[in-house]
């Protein structure tokens, strides 16, 4: 038979989220509708079965609530001793997650997840916590009650009129491996709570009255079924994408969620987090504003902080858009991103909205008819009076004196015109008035300036002058169009110079972006781009900024400013959280949330490559849309230069490696031919002595043993090369600077040449009256025999000539062979290790070690040496020795 899933493969995605899943420990979370209904009891009962099968089980936490039979069931198990906080003056048990760590069982019980955790501690929230051990790869049990999800909080809040301030994100639910539902009938835990099994007498009552109602329980229990149910669907979609059997889900859905700053954008965010969980759907919050408009009231800015702070909890991306339509901008954005549903909240009517039927909503809904729309249904907010708000006093006093000034500068010049010319209407210079204010002061100053004028104006330019009546009728009409003319033409040249102001600003902010990304493309060092980059975080934030550095895995201060900026073991800490999690830490942030400091990490395509800290200037409101944008803008890069100059690092410890490589190989191949040569010559001239030795004539023998005295000797060069060659670059050769003659080094070495090569002629030249030098004679032999045979090798049996003198105060000797010569290109080259030119006949010849020994014993000597080719008639190659003269000190006696 046929199977339909045998041609299908899993779900990347699928298999992707289960070999992640591999490495994390295993959460399994104990849910029950309510307190009481026996969640721990059923935790520690498993605990203790698996304990009994010999598996490794440690209890973290458990709170009893003084419950006898919950207590007894910890007897016999291994407890995590708490950690004890002095908090102003009481003494807090906690669970303490750095000895859980420590310990690292195999499982471990951690109890009522949606805990806070005592101040001070390295994360806010138990939740945190136990998130910190699954990465560990510690399995963690725990227990939640339903009304504790982020998503439910308000929604319980309404059904049991008891606001629940302790939540957790329903991310940890859907990521949990196993969901248990430990469920009771309403009268059941009713009858536990009577009887003394939940709270304590006087608590159980007074719960029994507000919290443990039969309607209360009931809905709550609800909620935790359906909950319950949707994380099994989940589970089952995941098992049939990661084992390739068709389904019959659909394409899933994408919700775009728009919030603003009132009060309801937390109830709009959490009913989207349900919708989007029901829907097991995506979904985006996008919060949009015009150019200039931004919010800058701190409490509207703290409401759009919260809101979008928990769609992040729930689950959600979040975006921050400037866009001079909003509408149209929020649609392009979902037509993008493929959003099938939008989700917002009512607007508040006013009675132009009720009179004409526009606003956000009605314009969405026609200009997205494809897309479905959700209207959320939020308290009516008391009217919010935005308008002095946004303005500073000393702004605003200043702009309205301004308009003041203008008018009386208008009144003062139709007064002149009046004089001189008969001028039917003198409006226009009014308007001139109004156009000042608001090019200079803004929307505030020419709306001031607009009334004023329209005062003014009648006062003294409309009959009869100065009263306020109006003695014919058109005038009356032509003050009302002034009237409306100049509060349209100043309110959008108002308008204009604050989107220019702002303008302005971002013009400021991407020049300032430009200048750092230039000193950053101009550094090249890994300490010039940290120093660049906290000096101009400084100058952008106004606060301390360190930037701190992975070393084996532990992030190390490098560059602070102020320059003497230090870190507490807590900053430490949530420094080295954001580099392992990538997630920000400390001020205003889930982790570490008390310090003064927020630590950001910088990612880097390669990962995070390290964390940058700063404190704001203002720590009593978050950091405004605009300085997001910048300081993100700045971060990265930040982390692109220093990634880098890391990068630069290196490739050239990667080159260094790579010569060293090349190095090694040569040498190798060297040895290889040069002691395989040598030691073939010895051992065929010993295995024919010992097979023909009795029978060959006493000239054959002689040459063979003479051949093996050179080709021993030959072995014997080599390897004293080697050695002087590590000594050298070892710094452990040992030169003694004494008072020689050169002539005696050069006689020494022309005897030692023709002894090793009998057939190899040798001319002498030295002059008379050579001035002694401060060198090591043996070593200034050994430089001058390696001339010599590199002479030998490259020039044969013609022969070189080596000659000493003295040129000023400095004695100069040089070796000159009768070779082929070296190319000018390759004369820089001749010194380097294991360089070797080629012969005539293309063979190589040497190790290339000669030429190199010399170089470093020379330099040791205090001398200088130097190739010439060619030397005389286009052939042959001199090396030039160089050694400072040393007169002698002679005592008188």
């Amino acid at each position: 038979m046929n199977d339909p899933n045998r041609d299908r493969r899993p779900d990347p995605d699928a298999l992707l989220a289960l070999t992640e899943d591999g490495r994390r420990g295993r959460l399994k979370v104990f849910v029950g509708a309510a307190p009481g209904v026996g969640k721990t009891y059923a935790m520690l009962q498993n605990a203790r079965r698996l304990k009994a099968e010999g598996q490794d089980v440690l209890i973290g936490l458990i709170e009893t609530h003084g419950r006898a039979e919950t207590a007894a069931l910890t007897e016999g198990l291994d407890m995590l001793p708490r950690r004890v906080v002095e908090h102003r003056g009481r003494k807090i048990e906690d669970f303490d997650l750095d000895a859980a760590l420590a310990r690292a069982p195999k499982l471990i019980v951690v109890d009522e997840l949606a805990h806070t955790n005592a101040p001070e501690s390295r994360h806010p929230k138990r939740w945190q916590d136990v998130e910190d051990l699954l990465d560990a790869g510690v399995d963690v049990w725990t227990a939640l009650n339903i009304q504790h999800l982020e998503s439910l909080a308000d929604v319980v809040s309404r059904v049991t009129g008891v606001v629940v301030r302790e939540t957790v994100p329903d991310s940890v639910l859907q990521k949990a491996h196993d969901v248990v539902l430990v469920d009771i009938t309403p009268a059941e835990l009713i009858e536990r709570l009577n009887e003394g099994k939940v709270y304590l007498p006087e608590t159980a009552k007074r719960a029994t009255q507000k919290f443990f109602t039969p309607s209360n329980l009931t809905a709550l229990r609800e909620l935790a079924l359906r909950r319950t149910a949707d994380r099994v669907d989940d589970q089952m979609v995941n098992y049939l994408r990661q084992n390739a059997i068709e389904g019959p889900w659909e394409t899933s859905d994408y919700l775009l969620v728009c919030v603003g700053a009132d009060k309801g954008a937390e109830i709009v965010v959490r009913a989207a987090g349900r919708l989007a969980t029901r829907l097991n759907a995506a979904w985006i919050v996008v919060h949009a504003e015009r150019p200039g408009h931004e919010e800058t009231d701190p409490a509207r800015l703290k409401r759009l902080d919260s809101a979008l702070h928990l769609a992040e909890r729930l689950g959600a991306d979040t975006r921050r858009l400037i866009a001079p339509e909003k509408v149209g901008e929020i649609l392009r954005l979902a037509r993008r991103e493929n959003v099938t549903q939008i989700v917002v909240g009512r607007p508040r009517k006013s009675l132009w909205r009720r009179l004409t039927g526009a606003g956000f909503v009605a314009a969405l809904a026609d200009q997205a008819p494809d897309i479905a729309l959700h209207v959320v249904n939020t308290p009516e907010p008391p009217p919010e009076k935005r308008a002095l708000a946004v303005v500073r006093p000393a702004r605003l006093w200043t702009g309205l004196g301004a308009a003041a000034v203008a008018v009386t500068l208008a009144v003062g010049v139709g007064q002149a015109l009046t004089l001189a010319l008969d001028l039917p209407n003198l409006s226009m210079v009014f308007l001139l008035a109004v156009l000042g204010c608001s090019a200079t002061f803004g929307l505030w100053s020419a709306v001031a300036a607009s009334f004023i004028s329209f005062l003014a104006y009648n006062f003294f330019f409309i009959q009869p002058v100065h009263t306020f009546t109006v003695a014919e009728p058109q005038e009356v009409l032509s003050l009302l169009v002034f009237l409306i003319v100049a509060v349209l033409t100043g309110s959008l040249a108002g308008r204009v110079h604050d989107q220019a102001k702002a303008a302005s600003q971002r013009a400021q902010n991407i020049a300032s972006l430009y200048d750092f990304s230039r000193k950053l493309a101009g550094a090249a060092r890994l300490d010039d781009v940290l120093w660049a980059s906290v000096t101009h975080l400084h100058r952008a934030q106004g606060g301390p900024v360190v930037l701190l550095l992975p070393q084996e895995g532990e992030v190390q201060l490098q560059s602070a400013w102020p320059p003497d900026r230090e870190l507490s073991a807590g900053e430490i800490s949530a420094a080295q959280w954001a580099f392992e999690k990538q997630e920000f830490s400390g001020w205003r942030t889930n982790t570490l949330p008390n310090l003064a400091m927020q630590f950001r990490p910088l990612l880097s395509p390669r990962g995070a490559v390290g964390v940058c800290g700063f404190v704001p200037k203002s720590t009593e409101a978050p950091l405004s849309p605009e300085q997001e944008r910048e300081l993100a803008a700045l971060l990265e890069q930040m982390a692109l230069a220093i990634d880098r100059s890391l990068l630069i690092g290196e490739a050239v410890r990667a080159a260094a490696l790579e010569d060293n490589e090349k190095l090694r190989t040569t040498l190798l191949s060297s040895l290889s031919h040069d002691l395989r040569t040598p030691l073939s010559s010895i051992t065929g001239a010993v295995t024919t002595l010992r097979q023909f030795g009795a029978q060959m004539p006493e000239r054959d023998r002689d040459d063979l043993l003479a051949s093996i005295e050179e080709e021993t000797a030959r072995l014997a060069r080599f390897v004293a090369n080697l050695l002087d060659m590590s000594r050298i670059e070892s710094g452990a050769l040992k030169l003694r600077r004494d008072y020689i003659e050169p002539a005696d080094s050069v006689r020494a070495a022309a005897e030692r040449i023709k002894k090793t090569f009998p057939r190899f002629r040798i001319e002498t030249s030295v002059a008379r009256d050579l001035p002694f030098i401060r060198a090591d004679a043996q070593m200034l032999e050994q430089v001058l025999f390696n001339l010599l045979d590199n002479a030998h090798k490259y020039g044969g049996e013609a022969g070189a000539i080596i000659h000493a003198r003295s040129e000023g105060e400095v004695v100069v000797i040089s070796v000159t062979d009768d070779g082929p010569g070296v190319k000018p290109a390759d004369l820089s080259r001749i010194f380097e290790k294991f360089y070797r030119g080629g012969r005539a006949d293309g063979r190589k010849a040497g190790t290339g070690l000669g030429l190199s020994i010399c170089k470093g014993l020379v330099e040791a000597m205090g001398g200088t040496i130097e190739a010439q080719s060619p030397a005389a008639r286009r052939r042959g190659t001199r090396i030039l020795l160089r050694f400072p003269a040393a007169r002698m000190k002679v005592e008188s006696t």
